[in-house]
């Protein structure tokens, strides 16, 4: 069994132990030596084996979508339940997705449609989709962290000039705090640069009010220098506060916590002054040919509710192919609004083509060039919507059936998984959950998702995925 121990930093303790996180497996019990996971892993990428270069693109579709008018479409449902968008036949024998669906259509040989998720946790916001598990698990000791901070737990180091996980999250996966740290603590947070001024995304009062109450912790780690900060002026600030911390740690060498975050505070000083990042979420940089790939071809109506998203978001994943492409492992974006209470079919008609359009950019441009069998792409929201239409011509949430997307990661594509009745409302084959998935992912990334483990506050170990079963139909 493999056990990962305390924090990725070879701290001292004031006994003179070294806190370290030890890797217990038998297969290095004869080698006189112990490491952690995190290092074993950097070491095989040194080595140029194992999974160096794997990454995860996680699309939130902010809102929870509606299955039946996007890759599980019902023509036979009764007339007062079917969707308003036609069936149409995909390049897969047999798998047909709705009429808003046409790119992703042409290329579903090189997709995986998970019609029967299920284990939705009915909460409105992001958190089940960036980690796997609801709210409330172990919130007594901080809750569990999403996948990108466990990742970047394992893959980040100081020197690092990009995070190991950047979140770039709009709506309410950003207002409710959705890709957090949980009892990995703040060490481990994301990276969560400000891309407001690039894609809007107005945010309902109530959020706004949320936003504000949630203060430093919505913003993120500043990544920009700020006006008259000069990188000169930056490096005697840091070097007087290298000296400042070195008195420090003489001071308090027992302060675990502390010398986490001088960790902490070193990377986002790499990170800052690499620039690199930066040069990642700067579009301009791109060609304009492949600018342009990610631009839909539509006519920009009204929008039908002010919190949905224009063509443009279609672009957040060129962004993220940037990061990836910068040294990124797991990059978390939204599009939204997929909570579709009021004018779902107009609202779907704006949304489904730019959902299309952006997965047919992402997946033929990683294609283009030889990454898409490194990089896993998923895109999914926190719930399904009702088969029935409310009063106001919308569709309500529906925690029994959710859909999925999946594609690249090396995985067995040009499939679907799972089946729903004729009203897309419950699944009645091949159920797959959502830590199913994270399972997957984990998987995709050189991480054994069965044996890995975390140690949490209380000394206890925590499974990354809990139940969870990687997927065995795509590996």
């Amino acid at each position: 069994m493999l056990t990962i121990l305390g924090d990725r930093s070879n701290q001292v303790r004031c006994d003179g132990i070294a806190r370290r996180s030890f890797l217990k497996a038998g297969a290095f019990a004869g080698i006189g030596s112990s490491f952690s996971l995190a290092d074993l892993l950097r070491a095989e990428a040194t080595a140029g084996v194992g999974s160096s270069h794997k990454a995860i693109i996680n699309i939130h579709l902010d809102g929870g979508p509606a299955q039946m008018d996007l890759i599980d479409p019902k023509p036979d449902a009764p007339s007062n339940l079917r969707s308003p968008f036609a069936s149409i036949p995909t390049n897969l024998p047999g798998v047909h997705l709705t009429e808003l669906m046409p790119k992703v259509a042409s290329i579903a040989d090189k997709f995986v449609f998970l019609r029967s998720l299920v284990g939705s946790a009915a909460r409105h916001d992001a958190f089940q989709c960036q980690s796997g598990f609801a709210e409330r698990d172990l919130q007594s000791i901080g809750g569990r962290p999403a996948m990108g901070c466990i990742v970047n737990k394992l893959f980040g180091k100081p020197e690092d000039p990009i995070p190991a996980f950047v979140d770039i999250l709009q709506g309410r996966g950003k207002v409710r705090n959705s890709a957090r740290p949980g009892f990995l603590g703040p060490v481990n947070q994301p990276f969560r640069p400000d891309i407001s001024k690039i894609f809007h995304r107005e945010l309902e009062a109530s959020m706004k009010g949320e936003l504000k109450r949630l203060g430093a912790k919505g913003q993120g780690v500043q990544l920009g220098l700020s006006e008259g900060m000069t990188l000169g002026r930056l490096e005697d600030r840091a070097s007087l506060l290298s000296n400042l911390d070195t008195v420090k740690k003489n001071l308090e060498r027992c302060s675990d916590q502390i010398a986490a975050m001088d960790e902490f505070n070193q990377q986002a000083m790499n990170i800052l002054t690499s620039g690199r990042l930066a040069e990642a979420m700067d579009l301009e940089k791109e060609d304009p040919k492949v600018l342009a790939k990610y631009t839909p071809n539509m006519r920009e109506t009204e929008l039908a509710q002010v919190t949905s998203e224009g063509p443009m978001a279609a672009r957040k994943m060129l962004m993220a192919r940037r990061l990836v492409e910068a040294g990124a492992r797991v990059v978390s974006v939204s599009i939204s609004d997929f909570d579709t209470h009021r004018n779902n079919n107009t609202r779907m008609e704006q949304l489904g083509p730019i959902l299309d359009h952006a997965l047919w950019a992402l997946v033929t441009d990683l294609d283009e060039r030889g990454m898409l069998d490194d990089v896993t792409i998923v895109a999914w929201g926190e719930f399904g919507r009702t088969p029935v239409f409310n009063k106001n011509g919308g569709r309500d949430h529906w925690p029994k059936l959710s859909m999925g997307v999946m594609a690249g990661g090396g995985m067995k594509v040009g499939q679907v998984i799972g089946a729903s009745d004729r009203s897309a409302a419950e699944a009645t084959e091949r159920p797959v959950h959502f830590q199913d998935v994270f399972a997957t992912l984990y998987h995709n990334l050189g991480i054994d998702p069965k044996s890995a483990q975390l140690i949490d506050p209380t000394g206890r170990p925590q499974y990354l995925v809990g139940e969870g079963e990687v997927i065995r139909e795509l590996v």
